[in-house]
């Protein structure tokens, strides 16, 4: 699976692809991730030119007025066609390939991701293109030049689309075979409880004189069948 990830703060993902299963499965060649910025996109003005790191804009007033700026169109498209560009390259080397790449449009009103669209992906494409929007949003006519699918990760608003790919990219590239090291390690895939607990089986807090917190015994009983049914009824 490839990621192509269209932002203009690639260095926020550092830290997390980095670390974790994430870093082991780039290191390990399950998932590659490559970074677009908008800002390598736009030419600097003459007058721009003669600084040494000349501001490169990328964004402009909305029309019809409001509050804020929007995201000029250009810069997005050209990182999204040299995202294109370089799959169909890519492709074009091999055998066969799935299907064109999923163009995700990451918007608050958009659909409502989950674990089953996860699942899709994973086993549906091999590319993935991510645009994360910044300021009050991206010119809607880029998502009219490209066939994009839109989804939120939740009811709110966030400052820019960079951990809600960072979301999408966690859930996706889990299910990916070799990412887990087991498939069996999805949660989704098990009985799984929202409590868990590990050693000791008797924990004393605070330590001097305090309350004894236990393991559930049901737990330590050894009787797989009802320990399988207490996990259900925790869920």
């Amino acid at each position: 699976m490839h990621f192509h990830i269209v932002t203009l703060f690639p260095e926020s993902f550092d830290s997390y692809v980095s670390s974790s299963i994430l870093g082991r499965a780039v290191r390990n060649n399950k998932i590659k991730i490559k970074f677009y910025n908008p800002r390598d996109f736009v030419r600097p003005t003459k007058a721009q030119a003669k600084n040494q790191k000349p501001y490169l804009r990328v964004d402009d007033k909305p029309y019809g007025g409001g509050a804020g700026m929007v995201m000029e169109a250009m810069p997005i498209i050209k990182a999204v066609e040299k995202a294109l560009r370089l799959v169909r390259q890519a492709h074009s080397k091999q055998a066969q390939g799935k299907q064109k790449p999923l163009i995700i449009w990451l918007n608050p009103s958009g659909k409502q991701f989950s674990n089953e669209e996860a699942e899709k992906i994973s086993k549906k494409y091999s590319d993935v293109v991510i645009i994360c929007g910044r300021y009050e949003g991206i010119d809607a006519r880029v998502k009219k030049i490209f066939k994009v699918r839109e989804f939120s990760i939740g009811p709110y608003v966030l400052t820019g689309g960079e951990l809600p790919a960072m979301v999408i990219l966690d859930t996706v590239s889990r299910r990916i075979p070799g990412v887990l090291g087991k498939m069996e390690s999805l949660e989704e895939n098990r009985v799984a409880s929202s409590d868990v607990y590990t050693r000791p089986e008797v924990l004393k807090y605070p330590p001097a004189g305090g309350k004894k917190y236990r393991v559930p015994k049901i737990l330590l009983s050894g009787n797989h069948k009802k320990i399988e049914e207490w996990k259900k009824n925790k869920k």
